[in-house]
């Protein structure tokens, strides 16, 4: 999994600002992931990382996060677990609410998705704040799941998301 030609990965993250509203700067993916070269370069770093934590599945949250997070899945020969919005999974479900600067919101993954004693790494494209990430650790945790490790491609450090993790290993890509 090592990288043939090291990549720039920060290079391939196009900065948007005002978007979705003004003041804040939105660091869009979609460049790397169009870059073979980069995607490739993401996943097998991400994976690197992993191995070794014995991984069953990946947790990841709509929408980006099944992007990568699938991709690191395969990776890992582990499989995949969507964490989505409420009423959108078809079977019955486990939630986990989290805040927002402007309210809450929760997650939901199919109530057999994750099963006592199954080892699950958290992935999203990007940490934030830590509402989403913290969610899905308490979502795994509560499903009898254990935590091996938190993988991003991209943290803004300066929000401070990881400490909302508890003692989760954490590991990203590119730091802003």
């Amino acid at each position: 999994m090592q990288d043939a030609i090291p990549v720039d990965l920060a290079a391939k993250i196009r900065a948007i600002p005002d978007f979705p509203k003004p003041g804040i700067l939105f660091r869009d993916i979609m460049p790397l992931l169009q870059d073979a070269q980069a995607l490739r370069a993401a996943v097998d770093r991400m994976a690197e990382w992993s191995i070794g934590r014995h991984v069953d599945v990946v947790l990841g949250a709509e929408s980006r996060g099944f992007i990568l997070g699938s991709a690191l899945a395969y990776a890992l020969n582990a499989g995949f677990v969507c964490a989505r919005k409420p009423g959108k999974l078809p079977y019955a479900t486990v939630s986990e609410s989290y805040e927002l600067e402007y309210g809450s919101d929760a997650l939901e993954v199919h109530e057999d998705a994750i099963t006592p004693g199954m080892n699950v790494l958290v992935h999203d494209d990007l940490l934030a704040t830590g509402g989403t990430a913290s969610a899905k650790v308490r979502l795994v945790e509560k499903m009898g799941g254990k935590v091996v490790g938190a993988a991003f491609l991209i943290e803004l450090a300066d929000l401070h998301g990881r400490d909302k993790l508890g003692g989760v290993d954490v590991f990203t890509l590119i730091t802003y």
